[in-house]
Order: structure tokens, then sequence, then C-alpha cells
């Protein structure tokens, strides 16, 4: 019989997307790394902080246009209930506004939603150590995109 190869302690990972099809692959593709275990799940941004306080995730991934209220919104409310987890919002576009906006309201990174499942489990897991991380993507966007954390 084949032992689980589940580490004894997986990164736990909360998904907040509207959409039912993207929440469930990408629920999908991380439970398929040994190290990340899908805790919860919302669809709305202002259920983030209630689903985050019953599962206590690590990570809390966040579309940044969740109904509700968005991502960044979000992000800042869990600042302050769940100040434990890290948060990473999922873009669908370059606005160098949302980078800002998102780091400011305690974001630990930005990502492209459409980016590589591996690009996606590699800043879950960097973010735990405490970097930033926004995708090359994001931080191309424009003119003036330069951010430092103060």
């Amino acid at each position: 019989m084949e032992h689980s190869r589940r580490p004894t302690h997986s990164v736990r990972v909360l998904l907040a997307e509207d959409r039912t099809t993207t929440r469930g692959a990408l629920a999908l593709l991380l439970g398929m790394e040994a190290d990340l275990t899908v805790v919860g799940q919302a669809a709305r941004g202002d259920e983030v902080v209630d689903a985050a306080l019953l599962h206590r995730p690590d990570v809390a991934l966040l579309d940044a246009d969740l109904p509700g209220i968005g991502g960044v919104e979000a992000s800042a409310a869990l600042r302050e209930e769940v100040p434990d987890c890290r948060v990473l919002i999922l873009a669908t576009s370059g606005r160098a506004d949302l980078v800002r906006r998102a780091l400011d309201a305690g974001a630990a990174g930005v990502l492209v939603k459409d980016g590589p499942v591996e690009d996606l489990t590699e800043a879950i897991r960097r973010v735990l150590t405490g970097e930033t991380v926004v995708d090359p993507a994001l931080a191309a966007a424009g003119p003036g995109e330069a951010y430092t954390r103060s």
C-alpha cells in the first residue's frame, strides 16, 4: 500500500474567485502539489475574511475583481482580521495602479491570473518566506511602474 507523500505540514491555501470553473481548476492544480492544500474557497470578496477565520489559511489567493468587495479591499480586511495570512492577488490586466494598491493594502504579491501554475506555486512558497512577489508582466505594465514598499 502506497503511503501519502504529503508533508506533515502542508501550506494551507484559501481561494477566492467568482468563476466556479476557474476556482475549481485552481483548486485541482494546487491540490496536485505535495505541499499545498486548498482548505477553503470563496466566490465573493465579502466572504473572504469569514472563510479565513474559519479555515486559517497560510496564504489567500484573491481574484482582483471579486464581487462584493474586490481582492485589494479583501486583502486589507485580511491584514486586520487574520494578519498571519499572506495574500496573493490574481489579476487579469497589467494596471500599475493595481500593483501599488494591492501592496499598500498588505498583499504579499500580485500575479497574472493566466500565468503558468508553476509560477503560482513558486509564488505561494516565496511569500511564506517573507518575500514580495510581483509578476514581471505586471511590473512592466507601463511607465512609472517601479514600486518600492516603504
